[in-house]
């Protein structure tokens, strides 16, 4: 992606180099910060290899991010 097509914080991307679902959470220097879905730790990608997330993408996002909260409200389990 070029610096104008840089996706806003919040956005759902690909990281085609890892091929992973992300939200951007910033920009440091050079790399775009991602953040899992589900949650976790942050990941540095290389701008030129992310992508907005397609639809079908959104939707496997909401998913994993449904289960990932109810897991945390069971008290862990799945």
């Amino acid at each position: 992606m070029t610096t104008e097509e840089e996706p806003p914080k919040g956005s759902l991307v690909v990281d085609t180099q890892r091929d992973k679902l992300g939200y951007v959470m910033g920009y440091v220097g050079p790399s775009m910060q991602l953040r899992p879905v589900a949650g976790g730790r942050e990941w540095d990608a290389d701008p030129a290899h992310v992508r907005p997330a397609t639809d079908a993408e959104r939707l496997k996002a909401m998913r994993e991010r449904t289960r990932a909260l109810n897991s945390m409200s069971s008290g862990g389990i799945v």
